[in-house]
């Protein structure tokens, strides 16, 4: 050892940490001095033991996808295959630099030009884009490219985003970012876009309607092909959220449905990780119309030879740095050439199935709001089980039995929502289990509900008052300055 690292363990200090990277002289013009610390931070000083023990604690106390079940609803949290974290780590990939010359990187460009070609099959588009870094930002690309489809054709007065209620949450606030206003459009008693109201909401200021399909009460929209007709017959665009693909992936494809834009989540769709709000990726296929508008560069195959084609007037610009999230992109592509066709049909088969199942059996014990055959998700309530329960009672009494929660206050037209999605991964011994668990939390709102309100009771967390949380967060490591 030299004699640095033998002094610090000396003091019983059990990590180093890198040496400062910005330059000591230049340090004046880049951080003003009101900004900089007059004395150094107290941080603990321990020893390797302690400091191993406190992350390999910290990593026992967080909850994944590999520790168990993880209905989220919605999200599609489905596993990761280990294989595609393999991949992505070859150091051919990995090291790969994003501004090397494209004769350096043509496998690469190859990757991600026949990832997008099996995408834009999956949807059944022309083309698509690769860049957006997440669903919600897949949105926003696809109300850019709608904003910029009315603008070349002078119909500046379309300025309406018609968004059901039963949409995904998100879609409200990328509209709006956009520049867009949102008329809200109400489900009917049966879950579905009430087409009445549709009719009534359509006129010439209308640029899109935003669909999520199926919605997020897990119900597919039966009507849909008369919902894209009556839109479209009004000069307005089609944009599907591609958050719910699971349902139908591999069976159906937005674009003979009558989508014009379509956003993927290859973070749940295609079993790329989550993260801890990323990375992600949300591609982005569009119809012929409104391929000029897509982002640059878009990667194109000359013969044998793939290069990045900035030569488009029309695009929107780009909307993420080089070519999206490289790595995520690639593990999704891995996932489609593992599975091939019928593993995809197979996916959402038994998604379905999962749901189903789940569904058939709570229904005895929760309120079932819309009873009916659901795709991947289905939404219960937790409204009238005890003495004032609440989704978020059930949801903490939930991590006491080892799972993590459903969704719950989502979506909004349901009081008490429980939003479950148990993907395709799960087999029924754990479905059963999940099953159990919802059972007796139910007879324990009915006969001590005091310990719902007072869970969880076993984890290393206990309930947190989340007011208190939002107005006075604490943001700091809590160390008083010397």
């Amino acid at each position: 050892m030299n004699t640095i690292f033998d002094h610090k363990l000396a003091k019983g200090v059990g990590g180093l940490l890198p040496a400062l990277d910005v330059p000591e002289q230049g340090i004046e013009k880049l951080v003003p001095s009101s900004l900089r610390r007059t004395h150094a931070p107290r941080i603990p000083n321990l020893s390797e033991p302690e400091l191993v023990r406190h992350y390999t604690h910290l990593s026992k106390v967080n909850y994944g996808i590999d520790d168990g079940f993880y209905p989220l609803g919605s999200c599609t949290m489905k596993y990761n295959p280990k294989i595609n974290e393999d991949l992505a780590r070859l150091p051919g990939f990995a090291n790969a630099h994003p501004l090397a010359d494209e004769d350096l990187i043509q496998g690469s460009l190859k990757l991600l030009y026949e990832a997008s070609r099996y995408l834009c099959g999956i949807a059944g588009l022309v083309e698509v884009t690769l860049q957006p870094a997440a669903g919600a930002h897949g949105e926003l690309t696809g109300m850019f490219l709608v904003k910029r489809y009315f603008e070349e054709r002078g119909e500046e007065k379309r300025k309406r985003i018609l968004l059901p209620d039963s949409a995904h949450g998100t879609n409200p606030s990328s509209a709006t970012i956009a520049g867009f206003s949102v008329t809200e459009i109400p489900s009917g008693k049966d879950g579905m876009i009430n087409l009445a109201t549709l009719e009534e909401a359509l006129d010439d200021t209308v640029a899109a309607i935003m669909l999520t399909v199926p919605n997020t009460l897990g119900i597919f929209e039966e009507r849909i092909l008369e919902v894209t007709a009556m839109v479209h017959a009004a000069g307005g665009l089609c944009y599907f959220d591609g958050a719910n693909l699971n349902a139908f992936l591999g069976r159906a494809r937005p674009g003979d449905m009558g989508a014009d834009i379509f956003h993927f989540n290859l973070h749940k769709t295609l079993s790329t990780p989550h993260g801890g709000g990323g990375p992600g990726s949300g591609p982005v296929a569009v119809a012929q119309s409104l391929v000029d508008f897509l982002p640059v560069p878009r990667i194109v195959k000359d013969k044998n030879r793939y290069r990045l084609d900035w030569n488009s007037p029309h695009s929107i610009g780009c909307i993420h740095s080089f070519y999206g999230n490289f790595g995520v992109i690639l593990k999704a592509y891995a996932y489609l050439l593992l599975l091939g066709d019928t593993g995809l049909r197979e996916v959402s088969e038994n998604a379905v199935l999962n749901a189903n199942y789940l569904q058939e059996s709570l229904k005895q014990t929760y309120p079932l709001p819309y009873e009916r055959l659901c795709k991947h998700e289905f939404v219960l309530s937790g409204k009238g089980l005890g003495e004032g329960i609440s989704a978020l009672d059930i949801a903490k009494r939930l991590i006491d039995y080892g799972f993590h929660p459903p969704t719950i206050y989502f979506p909004l037209i349901v009081p008490e929502a429980l939003m479950i999605e148990p993907t395709e991964c799960e087999g029924k011994e754990t479905l059963d289990r999940f099953i159990e668990a919802m059972e007796r939390i139910a007879a324990e709102a009915k006969e001590n509900p005091r310990l719902l309100h007072e869970a969880p009771q076993y984890a290393p967390v206990r309930r947190l008052d989340q007011t208190r949380a939002a107005r006075q967060p604490i943001l700091t490591y809590p160390f008083n300055e010397r």
